[in-house]
């Protein structure tokens, strides 16, 4: 076996341990599905007669479709500084950037947000949602991160750990979601963890077993969390265009184990499946956020009764349109139904 395909083994003998509580029991079968939709600016008025649905390219009829975000409902923002995955000498100017996105307007917030901090060593959250971003940029200006075990000099030894810590903290801020009512925007400034996929990488069944498994837990645990993710790279121009592009091979929603890669759990793929957004190639981070951020005054939910699936963890795709000319919206592109 080489060095390659044994990382990439003990990679995946941790990560299946991670969705491990999520995946004690079977997972219930719902009667109906509740996703987010979001509409494209100055179209944000959607009507459900307007609105269609496919279900694993069926139509399927459309039981509410509500504005959220507004009044006592509002949409809460969590901005992730993940120190695990971004070059060190870069660490400085992103924290700086999401100081800048919090003093934006006079530090006037448009959403109850907070942040959390992701070290090699802990998935810290900063308690408590405020409008207040001048006070959220003098805490974390205070948060102290110190110097890290895990590099991204470390080769594919410190990729596996830094895939594993990533993992784990995105299960811990899911957790830490499911417990905050209403819907939740997760922002995370990242150049995300590594693929760690390839055409010299060989997966057992067993591997692709454990990475479905991990799909289905991660996408069904955030849909019932109510969180939408976004990965926004703020390495922008200076990361390398073929890793940052390279996510789009694996977008398409997982049927079949044997059809998983490991690249199917990395950042930027499960923001978009979760109807997030993954923004590249420009280093404008407090730009971005407030461009993420204000997706909140067009979300929308919509609720459907699904088909009964033939078997457990099947995947359907979905689809959602607007009837309107011009009009684009975009919501998850999947889910996973049980019987």
């Amino acid at each position: 076996m080489s060095s390659l395909t044994r990382s990439v083994s003990l990679a995946l003998l941790s990560l299946s341990t991670l969705c491990a509580t999520a995946q004690q029991a079977t997972a219930p079968h719902e009667s109906s599905i509740q996703v987010n939709v979001f509409s494209a600016p100055g179209a944000e008025n959607l009507s459900p007669q307007n609105i269609r649905l496919l279900d694993n390219k069926q139509p399927r009829a459309i039981t509410s479709l509500r504005r959220i975000g507004a009044g006592s409902d509002p949409v809460r923002v969590i901005v992730v500084l993940d120190a695990v995955n971004i070059p060190y000498i870069r660490m400085a100017y992103e924290r700086n950037e999401i100081q800048k996105y919090f003093r934006a307007n006079g530090g006037a917030l448009a959403n109850p947000t907070t942040f959390a901090v992701i070290t090699d060593k802990t998935t810290e959250v900063q308690q408590g949602f405020t409008k207040d971003g001048n006070s959220l940029s003098v805490i974390l200006d205070k948060y102290p991160i110190g110097l890290r075990e895990v590099r991204r000099d470390q080769g594919f030894w410190g990729a596996d750990e830094r895939t594993q810590i990533s993992l784990r903290a995105l299960g811990e801020l899911t957790e830490y979601a499911a417990k905050i009512p209403g819907e939740k925007m997760v922002l995370w400034v990242s150049p995300g963890w590594p693929l760690l996929s390839g055409v010299r990488v060989d997966l057992s069944n067993r591997q692709h077993q454990g990475i479905f498994r991990d799909v289905v837990s991660y996408s069904r645990q955030m849909r019932l969390a109510k969180m939408t993710l976004y990965n926004i790279n703020p390495l922008g121009p200076e990361e390398n265009l073929l890793r940052s592009s390279y996510y789009e091979v694996f977008l398409k929603g997982i049927a079949k184990p044997e059809d998983t890669d490991i690249a199917d759990l990395s950042l930027q793929v499960l923001a978009v499946q979760s109807g997030g957004l993954t923004i590249t190639g420009n280093s404008d981070v407090a730009g971005n956020l407030e461009r993420c951020a204000a997706e909140a005054k067009s979300m929308y939910e919509l609720t459907f009764a699904p088909p009964p699936p033939e078997h457990a963890d099947e995947y359907h795709s979905l689809q959602v349109t607007d009837a309107k000319p011009g009009v684009v919206v975009r919501s998850r592109n999947g889910y996973y139904a049980q019987p």
